[in-house]
């Protein structure tokens, strides 16, 4: 298993955490321990259920109570997952969040299922290097998300998740095809410049999808449908070029060098040690919802671009900001077959949290 560092240190590397092996022995039988707990390995089974899924089962979960009982189980848990004490976190709420996660991931500690899931294919128009990236979220602490392109969007996918929004989930959208100018240094500090800014990106998005819409009816209505070809302009291989034209236009004719950077007053941060100079701002959309993915919503944001490895995104509504770092560790035989197999495995990803 890999951990993500303590929270809020997202530059720090990924942490190792073996959770089961395997000894092959003569005649093709084998052995299966799990690792879960402090002690020791003891038996377990593994059944390979499909293709690219297989599942394990500990066959002896005394092995992972301890003497103490829960109470000593979730201070240990505690101690490794988020590197403080329950006394070091004074916020209720965030003190709710983690006894929630703590409830939630201990349930399933002696039956777990693995799929397979791979690495986001590049692009020379990509605008970074695609890949996967710790970030923080708020009382959640950090989470691991998955960044891909996908011509003038990017999307952000949540690998792991929290009591709110689950993995699989699409965190954050970028819109590549809509850069935001960013005001002075001054300026930026005021969180109303730079909601009225948002806002007003918003407005034109969402007359833009409205235009869109009302020409392609017109289309529809104008065009007998036995004349309609069987692949029309807005199929798959005629919008993959021009996303990635249009993205490309973007990205590289429009990117500053660098410019000033500063989170407005009232912008709430888990890491105050944020990049003092960005790339590039892009209009993007969140996903907020309450407890058990309930009322989920897509809300206004700003993506920021600092450098190759590193970039944020300012959730509107929230008044919170997410620093994101990637993650270097050589995953090897991760990348993807294909475009196609590997947005069919975001969609199941994403229908297994639903």
């Amino acid at each position: 298993m890999y951990l993500p560092p303590h929270d809020p240190h997202v530059d720090d590397p990924m942490r190792f955490k073996p959770l089961f092996r395997i000894h092959l022995m003569e005649r093709k039988c084998a052995t299966v321990e799990c690792m879960y707990g402090h002690k020791g390995p003891h038996n377990g089974h593994i059944q390979i259920v499909k293709k690219d899924e297989f599942s394990t089962k500990c066959n002896q979960t005394d092995h992972h109570r301890m003497s103490g009982g829960r109470q000593e189980e979730f201070r240990t848990w505690l101690r490794e997952e988020w590197g403080r004490t329950l006394e070091d976190i004074f916020h209720e709420h965030m003190q709710e969040l983690i006894l929630m996660k703590f409830i939630y991931t201990s349930q399933y500690d002696n039956c777990l299922t693995y799929r397979r899931i791979y690495l986001p294919p590049s692009s020379p128009e990509d605008l970074i290097q695609p890949g996967l990236f710790k970030g923080t979220y708020g009382s959640h602490g950090l989470e691991i998300v998955m960044l891909s392109f996908h011509g003038k969007k990017a999307k952000g996918t949540k690998i792991t998740g929290d009591p709110n929004i689950p993995a699989g989930q699409q965190t954050v959208e970028i819109d590549l095809a809509h850069p935001l100018q960013l005001p002075d240094i001054e300026n930026l500090r005021d969180f109303s410049e730079l909601s009225r800014i948002v806002l007003e990106v918003q407005e034109q998005v969402r007359r833009e999808e409205q235009e869109r819409e009302q020409q392609q009816e017109e289309e529809e209505h104008s065009q007998p449908a036995a004349s309609q070809p069987a692949s029309p302009l807005g199929g798959e291989g005629a919008e993959g070029e021009e996303t990635a034209a249009g993205a490309e236009g973007t990205t590289q004719d429009k990117a500053p060098a660098s410019q000033p950077f500063v989170l407005p007053m009232g912008v709430i941060s888990r890491n105050e040690d944020y990049p003092r100079t960005c790339r590039i701002c892009f209009y993007g959309t969140g996903l907020i919802a309450g407890h058990g993915f309930t009322s989920p919503e897509r809300t206004p944001g700003v993506f920021v671009l600092f450098d190759d490895d590193r970039f944020g995104f300012i959730w509107l509504e929230l008044k919170s900001f997410s620093l994101y770092s990637r993650i270097k560790v050589p995953f090897q035989n991760a990348q993807a077959p294909s475009r196609e197999a590997f947005d069919e495995m975001l969609k199941n990803i994403q229908s297994l949290a639903t």
